[in-house]
């Protein structure tokens, strides 16, 4: 029977290791998913000529680019490591860290994401094995475009990501997925199948979700470096918190290709913190004695509803870029405040964003 609606009860999302990928361990569900879209668009140039009023045709110069962005709960790091992020387990006893993109500063053929859908009127997570009657949409080949984290009073912490995919493939049975994935170069399909994982709740987290009140912010080396007192329990009562780090690419053409043969990010990759905050004091600053001022480490804290840490983002090589206050009659006083870093290289542990999390469950194995 047709459907006559797809709703989110029904759908599952899904990301692969690498772009090559086929067994079932060898993809992850992402979890806590909130929303998932995705978008093509084909780019043609139109051959005119004198004598003829209407095109003779219509080429294809550029191959499309596929949008893919999606937003889920962030809970212990799971879906971080699952979609190539380092995330260092809480834990661990090692002293260096990675940096966060670490994994998706080199060159590689990207992932494959899948969104899979069961039959109307079903809980996919609890439906067992995909069937003959789910159908299944694959984005291939599809890199990191931005990550962002959002922390705010009164909301639970969501990420928010999107990806750029090279091809969309759709299947209407689930036990046979022809891989969305492409020679880069060629635009030829890989030409295998892919089998995807059963369903589930969620279990590789045990953390359904975390809580603005487990969240905590340190800025305890900028005092001094702003106006606001942001540092220690005395401080500004802050409202909320945001992360974001993109990671734009560009499409690297030659002759005699029909495809990019490569998508390199665009470097620099400058990742920024900004703050919303009450203002209740003030500290001693002289904005002549900051213009060369050094750089800081501001983390960000959320625990778990045992006060366990769940996962921590650390900001190292932070510097103020800018600070904003806002009064009127009715209202608290507030300040906005910018942070940024610049990405060191995979093995800097002294400049960009790092994170650890609680998440043991082994990934892709």
């Amino acid at each position: 029977m047709a459907r006559n609606r797809v709703i989110y009860q029904s759908e599952a999302l899904f990301v692969s290791e690498n772009a090559s990928s086929a067994a079932a361990a060898k993809h992850e569900q992402v979890e806590r998913v909130q929303s998932a879209n995705f978008s093509y668009t084909i780019n043609r140039q139109d051959v005119n000529q004198f004598g003829n009023l209407a095109r003779i045709d219509s080429l294809v110069l550029d191959p499309p680019t596929v949008s893919v962005d999606f937003s889920y709960y962030l809970t212990d790091g799971f879906n971080e490591r699952a979609l190539g992020f380092y995330v260092q387990n809480t834990g661990s006893s090692a002293t260096v860290q990675a940096n966060f993109a670490s994994g998706h500063m080199i060159g590689s053929s990207g992932k494959n994401i899948f969104i899979a859908t069961a039959v109307e009127g079903t809980d996919i997570n609890s439906d067992g094995a995909l069937t003959a009657t789910d159908t299944v949409i694959g984005i291939g080949n599809a890199y990191v475009s931005d990550y962002s984290v959002d922390m705010s009073v009164g909301s639970l912490p969501t990420v928010s990501l999107s990806m750029e995919g090279a091809n969309v493939r759709s299947v209407t049975n689930a036990t046979s997925i022809g891989s969305p994935a492409i020679v880069q170069d060629s635009g030829t399909p890989l030409g295998y199948n892919v089998t995807l994982p059963t369903p589930t709740s969620g279990t590789s987290s045990p953390i359904t979700a975390l809580r603005p009140g487990d969240i905590t912010v340190s800025l305890e080396n900028f005092d001094g470096d702003t106006v606001a007192d942001l540092t220690g329990t005395d401080g500004a009562h802050v409202q909320s918190v945001s992360l974001s780090l993109p990671l734009s690419r560009s499409p690297l053409d030659r002759l005699g290709s029909r495809f990019p043969f490569a998508r390199e990010v665009d470097f620099p990759v400058n990742v920024s913190m900004s703050i919303s905050a009450i203002v209740n004091e003030t500290t001693a600053m002289n904005l002549a004695n900051k213009l060369q001022a050094g750089v800081q480490t501001a983390t960000v804290t959320l625990k778990d509803e045992n006060s366990v840490n769940a996962m921590i983002w650390t900001l190292k090589g932070a510097q103020v870029d800018s600070e904003s206050f806002s009064s009127a009659i009715g209202s608290n006083q507030t300040v906005d405040l910018t942070l940024s870093a610049q990405v060191g290289g995979p093995a800097d542990s002294t400049a960009g964003l790092f994170a650890s999390g609680a998440s043991a469950s082994g990934i892709f194995s």
